[in-house]
């Protein structure tokens, strides 16, 4: 099946990849969820919200700082740096991801849409404004934005919070044009990111899924691989070089 996917690679223009937690784990990057996922006696639904920002940014702070520092022990894995080889093979190429943890921009790929933002990022609680810096914030000395004095909180989407409509909105217009579209590592259940595969394919795409498990969006998929990306994606990417030079 991998030389039937690369033939369809080389004859199309724009790709899509969706993915999701599955690609991160490959690199060791904690969930964050279940009982691996407790800190101190918290839980993710308890501290990634507005209303713990509101009474007790401190706290949220110190856990943030805490995966931060967890996630700067990680790095992109093959999987990762396969996409960034995939994308010079189509002209036009986005990577939309559900994993906040920067790893895909790590690796060197270009037009990345973070539906989930990005947790070493910044950004003002109230104008929205920006922080690039990845610099840990002290937790009992949190900065004010210098634009409108709002406290600066992570910039990723906390339960209750819409994601980003310019970015999800651009991800479903990527979609709506691919000529292939990839799920990788996402159980594919979540929405609105679940709902990308099948727009794609509802406007023709080719529907390739690549994940260690079956989802429900298996069934569905022209190609189904039950493998972790890391594995996968490399040896696709030596299968399409391989025909391209012939």
């Amino acid at each position: 099946m991998l030389e039937k996917v690369a033939e369809i690679i080389k004859d199309a223009r724009r790709g899509v990849v969706l993915t999701g937690a599955g690609i991160s784990a490959e690199s060791g990057v904690p969930t964050f969820r279940g009982q691996d996922g407790l800190w101190k006696q918290y839980r993710p639904e308890e501290l990634a919200t507005m209303e713990a920002f509101r009474t007790e940014p401190q706290l949220v702070w110190e856990w943030y700082n805490w995966r931060r520092g967890l996630i700067r022990q990680v790095e992109p894995n093959p999987g990762h740096h396969a996409l960034v080889d995939l994308a010079a093979h189509f002209d036009d190429f986005a990577l939309v991801t559900q994993n906040v943890d920067g790893l895909h921009r790590q690796a060197g790929s270009k037009l990345v849409l973070e539906l989930h933002g990005n947790i070493m990022r910044s950004k003002c609680v109230e104008c929205q404004r920006l922080y690039e810096s990845e610099e840990d914030i002290d937790p009992g000395n949190i900065p004010a934005c210098p634009e409108c004095g709002g406290k600066i909180r992570p910039d990723v989407v906390w339960f209750g919070e819409m994601l980003p409509a310019d970015v999800i909105r651009e991800a479903f217009e990527k979609s709506e044009q691919a000529d292939v579209f990839f799920s990788i590592g996402t159980s594919a259940i979540v929405h609105p990111a679940a709902s990308l595969p099948m727009t794609a394919k509802r406007a023709g795409a080719i529907l390739v899924e690549i994940n260690p498990e079956r989802t429900p969006l298996s069934e569905l998929a022209d190609f189904c691989f039950c493998e972790k990306s890391g594995f996968l994606l490399p040896s696709l990417l030596a299968v399409l070089e391989s025909s391209t030079r012939a």
